[in-house]
């Protein structure tokens, strides 16, 4: 079949129980479908398809989405295989340039390619299409109204490829298709761009309805406050160029230690961190801000950012703390108040004075059961009348 960039005209279905496709538009619209993830989405409308009658032996969707890190994500389906899955990061773009997808996309048009030299540049040779023994693609773009294009492609091993009729019933599918795939993307950039500025506990509060003002919630919780030594001058005489590269190297340094103890970046404050780590467990929460405070302090270690070397002082503390919507009118933000909050904000000043790596609170200790803390005596705290003992840990 000859390589066409086509809306083809209505033809009939031959062999293809008109039935059986309007029910696959009707599951693809229906609340079954639109319940599902992306992968059981894909492997449910793959056996479908195929149960239908259609050679479908790869069926892959190319979903864009707004997220710092990927530029979208693909789910491909083969029969008997499980669902693969990638993550698509921005830089990768390059590997699909002068490809039928990107072509397809661009034109807002499907394409169907064959296997052989193509005007639309090759394909065999991406991931998820190499190896298989395809002889032809039906390249479909998503289209919306405004926004990124997702695609869906249609892969079949069978010599001389989809027939007129299966590629009639391909497209017949694709407006509910599309519809179903706008769902999965705005869900997933709700999702990624909550997670990415507010932090996954505070998404799922918002998404659960927690959105007024003055709504607060109490708890417990661990608090770690990282911050870096000396970056006022550092920002005095530098570059600003080269000031933003060093915070986002340190706060590489700083975020992903926080997050694989289960703890939740709240607040960026300039070169600070304050993060909170709330479970039920006061111990359990203790030990995870101390892991993180320990692997931060490793990273910093020895780490150089354009020949600038970094020190941080890390303050833990545990206590009472209050959560939620603090602002004015349709500009709120979540928050943590409340005397704890404060008191970690003191040790970090005193880590500071005292040039210390890391201090810890006589409450902390004790929830954390540590036993080899090192007292360095009793602080006033600036707002508290009484003093404070503080301790540290010999590394």
């Amino acid at each position: 079949m000859p390589e066409t960039a086509t809306r083809k005209s209505r033809s009939p279905r031959g062999g293809i129980n008109p039935t059986a496709a309007l029910s696959l538009i009707e599951w693809l619209t229906g609340d079954e479908c639109h319940a599902l993830d992306e992968a059981s989405l894909v492997s449910g409308l793959g056996r479908r398809l195929r149960a239908l009658g259609l050679p479908v032996d790869r069926l892959t969707l190319h979903l864009t989405t707004l997220h710092p890190e990927f530029v979208g994500r693909t789910f491909a389906w083969a029969p008997g295989e499980p669902v693969e899955i990638h993550d698509r990061e921005h830089g990768t773009r390059l590997a699909f340039a002068n490809t039928p997808l990107l072509k397809a996309q661009g034109m807002r048009e499907p394409l169907i390619v064959g296997p052989g030299e193509s005007a639309h540049g090759p394909w065999q040779h991406i991931d998820i299409f190499s190896g298989r023994d395809l002889v032809q693609l039906v390249i479909a773009p998503l289209c919306n109204a405004d926004g990124p294009i997702s695609t869906a492609v249609f892969g079949t091993r069978r010599p001389g490829g989809f027939t007129p009729v299966e590629q009639d019933v391909l497209e017949r599918i694709l407006p509910a298709l599309r519809n179903t795939c706008e769902l999965h993307v705005l869900r997933q950039c709700e999702l990624s761009l909550l997670d990415t500025y507010i932090g996954p506990m505070t998404a799922s509060r918002i998404l659960a309805g927690h959105i007024r003002r003055g709504e607060i919630e109490s708890m417990e919780a661990a608090l770690l406050l990282c911050d870096l030594r000396g970056f006022t001058e550092l920002s005095n005489r530098l570059p600003g160029a080269t000031v933003l590269g060093l915070l986002n190297a340190y706060f590489d340094k700083v975020v992903p230690a926080i997050s694989r103890e289960g703890g939740e970046v709240l607040k960026f404050m300039g070169d600070a961190v304050l993060a909170f780590f709330p479970n039920i467990d006061a111990a359990a929460a203790c030990n995870a801000a101390l892991n993180a405070a320990k692997t931060i302090l490793d990273e910093a270690d020895g780490f150089q950012y354009d020949d600038i070397g970094i020190k941080v002082g890390i303050a833990l503390h545990y206590g009472e703390v209050s959560y939620g919507n603090v602002g004015s009118g349709n500009r709120l933000d979540f928050t943590l108040i409340g005397p704890d909050v404060n008191v970690v904000s003191r040790i970090q000043s005193v880590c500071s004075e005292r040039g210390e790596a890391l201090l810890l609170s006589d409450a902390f200790c004790q929830k954390a059961e540590i036993t080899d803390a090192v007292s360095i005596g009793t602080h006033h705290l600036k707002g508290f009348a009484d003093p404070m003992e503080l301790f540290t840990l010999i590394r």
